[in-house]
């Protein structure tokens, strides 16, 4: 019994237990600090008073609902390539980007014409639709080119592939497009505010909530309740066992390249609205913070990588004002870290060390069995 309690309590186990009791009292101590903003002192006891008022977090959190949002859709495309093929694919956040820097010139076009703002739903249909198709049809070349031949090699190199790739799609559209940044034209019906319930959201963000909300629930849909849904789910189960029963696997998973390009194209579109530029790099930090959300929600759980995108889009918008500005640190930083909002890069990625150590299958991430793992 005493070896047993000694296995059980390892030294690795108990520096994981204080790391994640650390990880908690300074999220706790931050965001106390943040919230005790007017007390003369860390150590002083006054009424909960934050410097921000309610309006500001309200904001915050719809802007963090928006991001993540947009997150949440380049995460499904992560999630679904690994519930079938057991791989990350790298080179997802380069089709979110040629997908946005494509339709980018559709769109100025449309502005030129003054199409864009006689017709604002129909010219942002279209540039979602040649967004959507471009991207796909990228990932359709990446899945024929880059992954098919290397299906059964081992893990690390399509890896590897996908990496190369990552690069190869960045740099074509940097040699094609050039590295300058392009601004995004400005549809005017989507500028100012909607008051939705009494309160006051900015139009874009709403229209990218609603826009991916409602592509979430479409994709969800025929996952769940369509004939080649079922298929996904069955080679994403088993491959093999799949290919006995009659599944075409080649072909499903020729489907699910192109619906995760799809969701990646519209969501570059829809990143686009929100920060209104684009350029040949853009791929690379929502590419790696939706295999955060994807890792966060559960990959290979496509429910779970649309939680893990919301949840690290809200967390990114807030936590840096919750938590590090209110870490004062009496003589070193007496009013908290200053500038806190620039290191919210460091917030997403300190999600994912997080996960991987607190819980490496994730919010909803599956139990997988020894093979599939």
């Amino acid at each position: 019994m005493q070896r047993s309690f000694l296995q059980r309590f390892s030294i690795v186990g108990l520096y994981l237990w204080g790391f994640r009791i650390s990880v908690l009292l300074i999220v706790l101590w931050g965001s106390f600090g943040t919230f005790q903003a007017g007390c003369p002192s860390v150590f002083t006891l006054c009424a909960f008073k934050s410097r921000y008022s309610a309006d500001v977090w309200l904001d915050l959190l719809v802007y963090g609902l928006s991001q993540g949002s947009v997150y949440a859709l380049i995460a499904l495309g992560y999630t679904m390539v690994y519930g079938i093929l057991r791989m990350i694919n790298f080179a997802h956040g380069d089709v979110f980007m040629a997908g946005a820097y494509t339709a980018y010139y559709l769109a100025a076009a449309f502005g030129r014409a003054g199409f864009l703002n006689r017709h604002p739903l129909l010219s942002l249909a279209a540039v979602l639709a040649l967004a959507m198709i471009t991207a796909m049809s990228i990932a359709l070349v990446l899945e024929r080119v880059a992954y098919r031949p290397l299906r059964r090699a081992p893990r690390l190199i399509p890896l590897i592939s996908a990496i190369g790739a990552s690069f190869f799609i960045e740099y074509a559209f940097r040699g094609f497009f050039g590295s300058g940044f392009q601004a995004y034209p400005e549809w005017q019906v989507f500028k100012g505010e909607w008051a939705i319930a009494g309160v006051g959201i900015l139009r874009t963000q709403a229209v990218v909530i609603v826009a991916a909300v409602a592509l979430m629930v479409v994709l969800y849909g025929f996952v769940m309740r369509t004939k080649t849904g079922t298929a996904m789910r069955a080679v994403s189960e088993d491959l093999e066992v799949a290919s006995l029963m009659g599944i075409d696997v080649d072909r499903v998973i020729v489907i699910t390249f192109a619906i995760g390009g799809a969701a990646a194209g519209a969501a570059g579109v829809l990143y686009a609205l929100v920060f209104k530029q684009v350029h040949f790099f853009m791929g690379f930090f929502p590419g790696i913070k939706a295999f955060t959300a994807a890792v966060l929600g559960g990959i290979g759980n496509i429910p779970g990588a649309m939680l893990g995108g919301v949840f690290l889009g809200i967390f990114e918008s807030m936590g840096p004002i919750l938590i590090l500005e209110g870490l004062r640190v009496p003589g070193i930083y007496p009013t908290g870290i200053p500038a806190p909002y620039q290191l919210k890069d460091v917030i997403a990625f300190t999600m994912l060390v997080m996960v991987l150590i607190f819980r490496p299958s994730g919010i909803l991430g599956e139990r997988l069995a020894t093979k599939k793992a």
